[in-house]
């Protein structure tokens, strides 16, 4: 009775695990929008890696499976550094500019991507039914951005960029995955990040008082602490369970716009946002489907945030 009930109770406690981190996650987002007022995003992406970049590397140093961080496929890591480079600066000014409802909307189009990709890329085997729920998501980024009934910003741009790069970063991570060590595909992103923002930097610079400074620490800590709860989330339930779950940050998206930021998401955001978050849920179940090849590029690529890999001691499982 004890063990069944034990049994039942994991995902359960991953499904929470996953709903507190991605809460985190979206709080890190609301706070990178306070900055942007008055900051330019080079030194905002510079500082939030330089206060997460230490305490990430002592939780890697405690790992001990293997000792060399020399790459495996160093191409293909240089790629990987580049998808997190773009994908954060265009990420932070995304969330910047652009209501926080309208930036998730546009990053949450990469689930989709990456199941596009992957065809090409992976080889994977999409069947009509994905590739239907994937021209459904695209046709809500669509209506998300409205061409031709407002101008296309570059917070727009920034937004679908990010979310292309986030896509591509995935699809290396799971190209990659058994043969480069996690560790080594998250600290040489996060080093080279923290030396092109330095070179960057400089012409933008802004003197920051200590409660910016302590700000930017907080948003280092959530970046750590949703990592190893979705981390544990994934540990403790099925990737089909916990992945739908980031899409629980449209909500919060929507209560801190309102709260701190006045944001009331229009109709035609409202409306692709459901179509978005509607067809990378269908995607995910019909790769959690038994009747469903077992090729499943989106749940079992655990890849991003922002183009951060989720942190973890074991590289990302290979398709069968």
């Amino acid at each position: 009775m004890t063990d069944r009930s034990s049994t039942l109770s994991r995902p359960v406690a991953g499904v929470l695990f996953a709903l507190l981190g991605f809460v985190i996650f979206s709080s890190h987002d609301a706070l990178i929008k306070v900055l942007g007022g008055n900051y330019a995003v080079f030194q905002i992406v510079f500082f939030s890696v330089l206060f997460s970049f230490v305490p990430m590397t002592l939780i890697m140093a405690t790992d001990r499976t293997e000792a060399s961080f020399v790459p495996h496929k160093p191409l293909y890591l240089l790629l990987r550094t580049g998808t997190v480079i773009i994908g954060m600066i265009c990420g932070f000014y995304a969330f910047t500019v652009l209501t926080l409802a309208e930036a998730y909307s546009l990053l949450f189009a990469s689930p989709l991507l990456i199941t596009a990709l992957s065809v090409p890329f992976l080889g994977e085997k999409v069947g009509k039914r994905r590739w239907a729920a994937v021209l459904l998501g695209l046709i809500g980024v669509l209506i998300v951005l409205r061409p031709g009934l407002q101008p296309l910003s570059l917070g727009h741009i920034a937004g679908l960029t990010a979310a292309v790069a986030n896509s591509i970063g995935a699809i290396v991570v799971r190209k990659v995955g058994r043969e480069e060590r996690s560790q080594t595909l998250i600290l040489f992103p996060m080093v080279a990040v923290l030396l092109i923002m330095a070179l960057v930097m400089p012409g933008t610079y802004k003197p920051m008082p200590l409660l910016d400074l302590g700000v930017l620490a907080a948003m280092g800590l959530l970046l750590i602490g949703g990592q190893m709860l979705v981390l544990n989330a994934y540990r403790s339930a099925p990737a089909a369970l916990i992945a739908p779950m980031q899409y629980s940050q449209i909500i919060w998206a929507a209560f801190f716009g309102f709260i701190f930021f006045s944001e009331i998401p229009d109709l035609w955001v409202a409306t692709g946002s459901v179509l978005i978050i509607s067809s990378g849920v269908f995607v995910v179940w019909r790769e959690s489907s038994g009747s469903n090849s077992t090729r499943t590029p989106v749940t079992r690529t655990r890849s991003f945030r922002i183009g951060v890999p989720w942190l973890s001691s074991k590289p990302a499982e290979k398709q069968p």
